[in-house]
């Protein structure tokens, strides 16, 4: 051990038959995840929505800097202030600013610029990325690998609302910079990268068959072994 490292104390080592049975669970797991478009308003305790942020913080991040942080809204007024502002940007979307190519990519999954869940959803997580910080968050220090840390960190919060029994939906309204001025961000450092709902599914949540249309592996993977 020197000042700056400690042993590696509490990682599980398991054998290959129960590494197998892990991974295979977890794949069953992952293979239920579905994002949804039609959200209850059941409440999510706080305390669960705190806890999958913290899974969410516990990201690798270039340089450990973490440049993220997390809003995290149930209050009805913001919510619905939310939801007024992306539908306004999403009726100049898909009133043709996104682009015909892109719009007829949407299409299979019959989206539009009405959101209601933005409303209905018990919880709403707004994901900013921050160009600088460093290890405390007083420091000026520049962040590295920005967009890649923060893409890790979403990834481990979307399968930790699925792990706790919660449907996830990701949502990008662009522009975004409404989110900063709603959330108190409105600075030069933080910038929206992705507004994640959470909940549960209405009892009446349908999923798109093309949502269901995943690549065959052999098409996602290269093995390259001996």
């Amino acid at each position: 051990m020197t000042d700056q490292h400690f042993p590696l104390t509490d990682f599980e080592q398991v054998d290959g038959d129960i590494m197998q049975q892990r991974a295979a669970a977890h794949l069953a797991l992952m293979q239920r995840r579905h994002t949804v478009r039609s959200f209850s308003a059941e409440p999510v305790p706080q305390q669960v929505i705190e806890q999958v942020i913290q899974i969410a913080a516990g990201a690798p991040s270039g340089a450990n800097h973490q440049p993220w942080h997390f809003v995290a809204i149930s209050d009805p007024k913001v919510k619905q202030q939310i939801r007024q502002e992306a539908e306004l940007q999403e009726a100049g979307f898909y009133g043709g600013r996104a682009g015909e190519e892109w719009l007829q990519a949407l299409k299979p999954l019959a989206t539009d610029a009405h959101k209601p869940y933005l409303e209905t959803a018990p919880w709403l997580i707004v994901i900013f990325s921050q160009k600088r910080g460093g290890i405390d968050n007083n420091d000026n220090d520049t962040n590295y690998y920005v967009h890649e840390s923060v893409g890790i960190a979403t990834g481990f919060l979307i399968q930790a609302c699925h792990q706790v029994g919660l449907a996830t939906l990701t949502h990008t309204p662009k522009p975004m910079s409404f989110l900063s001025k709603i959330c108190n961000r409105d600075n030069d450092n933080d910038r929206p990268y992705m507004l994640l709902v959470v909940g549960y599914p209405a009892a009446d949540a349908t999923i798109p068959a093309h949502a269901l249309k995943k690549k065959p592996f052999a098409t996602i993977c290269t093995l390259l072994t001996e």
